[in-house]
């Protein structure tokens, strides 16, 4: 599978609570374009359900889980986020799918380019082409 990886943050704290600071091209392995966030997913829905020719992610539930299945074009990987101070990395042109969210989940998900619809890959045969001409 290419190159996604769980991120650690320090958490910084004390009896008034818990910090977690993150900073882009420092725990976040790049310059940050886009922030945003995912929350009162209900039910089954599944979120996601595409790739991306030029972003590459960081999702972290800062609130609650959900899963994210990840497919680089030949293998298939599930991971399951519920950790506020840990962040799974997905760099460009690996499938997405978020789904089993928590009712309190909260997904919060840096990007690394402001949204182009154009660069959005949605249909997964489409994916499959592309990444083998990519190799």
């Amino acid at each position: 599978m290419r190159n996604y990886k769980l991120l650690n943050f320090k958490v910084n704290g004390n009896e008034m609570g818990k910090l977690v600071a993150i900073e882009g091209l420092n725990q976040i392995p790049f310059e940050i374009k886009r922030i945003f966030y995912i929350y009162g997913v209900k039910g089954d829905a599944v979120r996601g359900r595409h790739s991306n020719r030029n972003s590459e992610f960081v999702m972290i539930n800062v609130k609650g889980s959900a899963d994210v299945r990840l497919h680089d074009g030949s293998k298939e990987h599930v991971v399951n986020l519920s950790k506020p101070n840990e962040g799974l990395y997905i760099p460009k042109l690996m499938w997405k799918d978020m789904y089993n969210f928590s009712d309190d989940c909260v997904m919060l998900v840096l990007s690394s380019e402001v949204y182009d619809e154009n660069e959005y890959i949605r249909d997964f045969d489409e994916f499959l082409k592309e990444v083998s001409k990519n190799e």
